[in-house]
């Protein structure tokens, strides 16, 4: 799974702190996020479970996305998330097997 435009987030735990982002290359960026390489909010908040993401077609699309996502309340991105993911599984492990 590499060079794919996709759009994650992250949670510290389940209902905690959300982190949204957009990517080419989610296994390596959320590892990047995982490793506390990536200084700031998610750093800070220790937000490292990969809990949603979307692949898109093109890098376009995928932003678009993410910033129509970051736009949504709160609970809105918690009811995406419950949807595809009721138990807030990290699925970061799902991507490396």
């Amino acid at each position: 799974m590499n060079k794919q435009p996709a759009v994650y987030m992250l949670a510290s735990k389940p209902w905690g702190s959300l982190y949204l982002g957009v990517t080419s290359e989610l296994v390596k960026r959320v590892w990047e996020h995982r490793s506390d390489l990536v200084d700031g909010f998610t750093r800070r908040y220790q937000v490292h479970t990969l809990v949603w993401f979307e692949q898109h077609e093109t890098m376009l699309s995928a932003i678009g996305r993410e910033k129509a996502i970051k736009a949504w309340r709160r609970q809105w991105k918690l009811d995406l998330i419950r949807k595809t993911n009721p138990e807030w599984r990290d699925l970061y492990l799902d991507l490396i097997r």
